[in-house]
């Protein structure tokens, strides 16, 4: 399964920046160990259902220790029997653009 996430916490540093926080629940994913990428608004991650929520849950955790409030946006593509799709979508919309 795929899981595009991005977490937001309510309270910012003197600039209104979040960069801080954002940073440490990357810091989560990118220690998990599953196939990730992060864009400028979303976290990717590739894994079995358990361990990618308990990820996303660590990554709130995380940023919930700074913030007294946190916003999680979360989008999943369920699809069974599959890995490696982080890449795989993205190449097969490529190679279409190609025709």
């Amino acid at each position: 399964m795929l899981v595009a996430f991005s977490i937001s916490p309510s309270s910012s540093d003197d600039t209104g920046g979040v960069s801080e926080a954002v940073a440490a629940a990357v810091r989560v994913v990118r220690e998990s160990g599953l196939p990730n990428e992060t864009t400028s608004m979303f976290t990717t991650i590739e894994g079995e259902w358990d361990e990618v929520m308990a990820v996303v849950k660590q990554a709130v955790d995380v940023v919930a220790a700074t913030s007294p409030r946190v916003g999680l946006v979360l989008k999943a593509d369920i699809r069974p029997g599959f890995t490696g799709e982080l890449a795989a979508k993205v190449e097969r919309v490529e190679r279409a653009l190609e025709r």
